[in-house]
């Protein structure tokens, strides 16, 4: 089985305020390019057969700053759609709605977790058929998600696997079943 390597985008001022970024289309940081640059001498040790990104600017950026600037586009990889939440934090939803989670509600006017599951199900589907390992730049929910459903599990199961900004994830396998390999990892993780 081919390894799946995700790699969430650098910082946005979004990140730093912990608001949700969905289709919003804002770019990284210095610290998040920096973060981003220093992911191309890590990945350029790995053979890739397929890089794909998100078309957002932080995750094309992320790619490109990564040594990946011809990374194929694919608007599947695009961040959760927050609707009415895009913008807000989990802190200002939650004056309204206190028992509020991204998880088990959703987003009014934006996608429900189901809805995501689909998405990774059809980017899962054409990475299946690829022969050698596959490169995804991406978003930390959707990220998740995919992971969650790679692994056989419901999308909100993605709750249990954070991802930090400029992290890079492995999902490989073990007797023919998709695993984790390395998840959330920084660089002064030592990556192989």
């Amino acid at each position: 089985m081919n390894e799946i390597w995700l790699v969430r985008h650098g910082e946005t001022e979004w990140t730093i305020s912990k608001q949700h970024t969905g289709k919003t289309d804002i770019e990284l940081t210095p610290a998040g390019e920096e973060r981003a640059r220093a992911l191309a001498p890590v990945l350029a040790k790995h053979r890739f057969a397929l890089v794909m990104t998100s078309p957002l600017k932080r995750a094309r950026r992320t790619a490109e700053l990564a040594g990946f600037p011809d990374a194929q586009l694919d608007t599947a990889l695009v961040e959760v759609d927050y609707g009415d939440y895009e913008g807000l934090t989990s802190a200002e939803i939650k004056e309204k709605r206190p028992k509020w989670s991204l998880w088990r509600d959703g987003s009014p006017g934006g996608e429900s977790m189901d809805e995501v599951g689909r998405r990774a199900d059809g980017v899962i589907e054409r990475i299946a058929t690829v022969k050698g390992d596959v490169l995804l730049f991406g978003h930390g929910h959707f990220s998740r998600i995919l992971a969650a459903r790679l692994l056989g599990l419901a999308p909100s199961e993605g709750r249990l696997l954070i991802l930090g900004p400029g992290s890079i994830s492995v999902i490989g396998s073990e007797h023919d079943e998709r695993a984790i390999r390395i998840w959330n990892a920084e660089l002064a993780d030592g990556l192989d």
